[in-house]
């Protein structure tokens, strides 16, 4: 039987659910300023948004910090997921998918590339498995789809997947809604990829730190992107301890800026 889940209506809104790298911030054992900050916008927990989309919110990302995230945006449904790719600070928090069988009626679908449903599958095995459940809610009900079509429609919305370098030998997918894009988890565009970032009016873009890194956009790099592309307004996110939030604000463009958890951005 299909329970109502108690949730926060965010239709025409994109919600930042965790603005922080891999090991979020602060760290474990770093006492340095940004780190031991009472700002809470110092305060990131791994990377993740979700659209409030027409026909139900769809979640980009399952990370470790799922569960609290949802809980302090109160967003009791998530009607649809997408993956950017396997990492885990991206995939670890899936389990916390399982309620939404509950709430929907059905299995919650799952948009991903091949590679992201193998890792999934390996990490999750429980949750594929064809042993009989010993009751409903033991694992995630998932019902998964592949990425393999240069755009694809959930809940109502065209969704553009743009691929990403993720350093030299690891490929991700960024995702456009609208005029809205998703880029995380990136230090290199494609040629192919630049026209599907084109008339944005949002763009939220990886930022590692101030200096360049093997895997993701140094500060000034991502400027560089943001101001190729002319983007109406550029946030940036998967931001570690190097980037206090208010003094890096106040060196940025006018239209630039850090995201922070629980940020809202309009779709519309």
């Amino acid at each position: 039987m299909t329970k109502k889940a108690v949730t926060s209506d965010i239709r025409g809104k994109l919600i930042v659910l965790g603005t922080g790298t891999s090991v979020g911030v602060p760290m474990i054992g770093c006492g340095c300023y940004v780190c031991s900050s009472q700002n809470p916008k110092n305060n990131r927990t791994r990377c993740s948004v979700i659209l409030g989309l027409e026909q139900g919110n769809l979640l980009i990302d399952t990370g470790p910090d799922l569960r609290q995230q949802l809980i302090r945006e109160n967003i009791g449904l998530v009607h649809s997921v997408l993956y950017t790719h396997e990492h885990a600070d991206h995939i670890f928090g899936m389990d916390d998918l399982r309620l939404f069988q509950f709430y929907l009626g059905h299995a919650v679908p799952v948009y991903c590339e091949p590679q992201v449903e193998q890792r999934l599958r390996q990490t999750f095995d429980y949750a594929f498995s064809k042993q009989e459940q010993t009751h409903q809610g033991a694992t995630p009900k998932l019902a998964m789809h592949s990425i393999t079509t240069s755009s694809f429609e959930v809940l109502g919305e065209e969704v553009i997947p743009i691929r990403l370098n993720h350093g030299p030998r690891f490929n991700v997918l960024g995702f456009r809604v609208g005029n809205v894009a998703y880029c995380t988890d990136t230090n290199g565009i494609p040629e192919s990829s630049w026209p599907l970032l084109e008339g944005l009016d949002c763009l939220i873009l990886d930022a590692l730190r101030r200096k360049p890194h093997a895997t993701h956009f140094g500060l000034d790099e991502a400027v560089d992107v943001a101001q190729r592309l002319g983007v109406k307004r550029t946030v940036f996110t998967h931001l570690s301890h190097d980037l206090e939030y208010e003094q890096t604000n106040a060196g940025l463009p006018d239209s630039m800026e850090l995201a922070f958890d629980g940020m809202q951005i309009d779709l519309t």
